[in-house]
């Protein structure tokens, strides 16, 4: 075998090309794989027990990687480049495909031959998968689920007229109560960027967040290194995320995190809403975290704490602001802001052909009756401030600037009007002077900044609204005046203007679905 076939460089790179394609179970970039691998203490590839683990497997990327260093790394202490090739590949680099498919594809890569125990193959094994497995496990069903994954058994067997034929996504590494036994032996370094959601059967293919089940799975081995590349939404919670992401922010092994704003910062032409991030677990480490913010092509790096709220604030600066709010504040609008249904009418409730009040829906406004209202009746006599409960830049998506304007529709509604579940109702007064306060206080930069630091999904909750303080709204608020309220530096102001993008007061929304 000639020395390049292994060492030799390709540009431009397939798996770079590849790494674009799709959406769902994103390709990873070399590039990226490097800097994870950066994040490694290096002296790992130099020695000949190291071993590597990627149970999540689409093209290879990681292990071709790894292999590259260890083929660097090992060359003192096993000179033959033939000799420490078969060493490598054979005793210390696995994986685990997710499909066929990406099996086949993941050892073309990694042995340059789809079948390692053909004579193409840079090391020759004596099985057609060498040390990169694929096995079509089957879910585990019960009452309509799968037990390990949630998967709806309807998504896979029914529902569908392809779903005899559809790849069933039941992924080895979380298909097991002991991941240990499918390789029977332990791994220094477990990285990957696993599959990032499953189809639940819900309205609008709706999806499950599954990639927190391979991070615990990997734990459950207790590797000396854990980094996997994972969609930044866990930050906030939702979708079955609130426990994992306290186990995040409560695990003093996690000690980096890179943190991409825009997906596309990341993974280039993909777009992940909430971003993107990808993390060193160190398990014979403890402390505090180095979290490093990309955004905006800024690149910014701190030492910190990451439970000191609950839920992530992944820009630093930030922290300073939440500060100075909390040190004068005691009462915040998490505690006056609806839940979902604020009047308990769904999405798809119309308007009457007639009725004694109105109803605000998506699409406009029409009669509706008073008695048909289930929730919050004593709201309805007084003027209400609504908020669509879906932000207006998709998550963590910033404009070409790279600022978010955050809320989407916002209205003042008199007294005779009630909302769909389309909607937040975020307070309500007595008189329009107060609730037409609330809303010009809402459209500030400074309210927006707060909200925008617990909002890394589409949606807007209640719990959005934890660090905006309650004001007196006998008066209007201007975003000067609570810059001087709060003692807010220039720099501090500096960066909530290059986060948030200013509303107009003579509003102009764009309505929701």
């Amino acid at each position: 075998m000639a020395d390049d076939t292994i060492t030799s460089e390709h540009n431009p790179d397939v798996l770079s090309c590849l790494a674009n394609l799709s959406n769902d179970e994103v390709f990873t970039p070399p590039a990226i794989v490097n800097q994870m691998l950066d994040m490694l203490p290096q002296k790992l590839f130099r020695n000949p027990d190291t071993t590597f683990l990627d149970p999540a497997c689409k093209t290879g990327v990681f292990l071709r990687e790894i292999a590259k260093r260890l083929i660097h790394g090992l060359e003192k202490k096993i000179p033959d480049l033939q000799e420490r090739v078969d060493h490598i590949f054979q005793k210390q680099l696995f994986g685990i495909a997710i499909t066929e498919m990406t099996g086949l594809l993941s050892r073309r890569g990694v042995y340059c031959s789809k079948y390692p125990n053909k004579k193409y193959s840079v090391t020759r094994f004596r099985n057609a998968e060498g040390n990169i497995r694929f096995r079509n496990v089957n879910h585990s069903w019960e009452n309509g689920r799968c037990k390990y994954c949630g998967i709806s058994q309807e998504t896979i067997l029914g529902g569908d007229e392809r779903g005899s034929t559809l790849e069933a996504h039941a992924y080895e590494w979380i298909h097991t109560l002991n991941p240990e036994e499918i390789f029977k032996m332990k791994f220094d370094v477990i990285i990957s960027n696993p599959p990032y959601q499953l189809s639940d059967g819900g309205q609008k293919a709706s999806a499950t967040p599954i990639y927190q089940m391979f991070i615990r799975q990997a734990k459950k081995l207790m590797p000396r290194y854990l980094s996997m590349v994972v969609p930044a939404r866990w930050y906030s919670g939702g979708r079955g995320l609130e426990s994992f992401r306290e186990e995040m922010l409560n695990d003093k092994r996690l000690r980096i995190l890179y943190d991409f704003t825009d997906s596309n910062d990341c993974f280039p032409g993909v777009d992940i809403a909430g971003g993107i991030c990808y993390f060193l677990w160190n398990r014979d480490s403890e402390g505090d975290c180095e979290v490093v913010n990309v955004h905006n092509n800024k690149t910014t790096s701190t030492m910190r704490s990451l439970n000191k709220y609950d839920v992530f604030i992944r820009d630093s600066e930030a922290i300073s602001v939440i500060e100075k709010v909390q040190h004068l504040e005691k009462e915040f609008y998490s505690s006056r802001a609806s839940s979902q249904k604020p009047f308990g009418l769904r999405t798809y409730v119309k308007p009457y052909s007639n009725g004694d009040i109105t109803l605000r829906y998506n699409g406009g406004k029409g009669p509706f009756l008073r008695s048909d209202v289930t929730s919050n009746t004593d709201w309805i006599d007084k003027w209400k401030v609504i908020m669509s409960y879906l932000t207006y830049d998709h998550a963590g998506r910033a404009d070409k600037d790279g600022r978010r304007k955050i809320f989407s529709t916002m209205e003042v509604l008199p007294p005779k009007n009630v909302c769909t579940e389309t909607y937040l109702v975020i307070d309500c007064f007595e008189t329009e002077d107060e609730a037409n306060n609330l809303y010009n206080y809402l459209r500030t930069s400074f309210v927006r900044f707060l909200v925008a630091q617990r909002t890394s999904t589409q949606h807007i909750s209640k719990n959005s609204f934890s660090f905006v303080p309650v004001q007196d709204f006998s008066k209007p608020w201007t975003d000067e005046e609570l810059y001087a309220k709060y003692d807010l530096t220039e720099e501090e102001i500096a960066f909530i203007d290059s986060m948030i993008r200013p509303m107009d007061l003579d509003g102009g929304d764009d309505d929701v679905d």
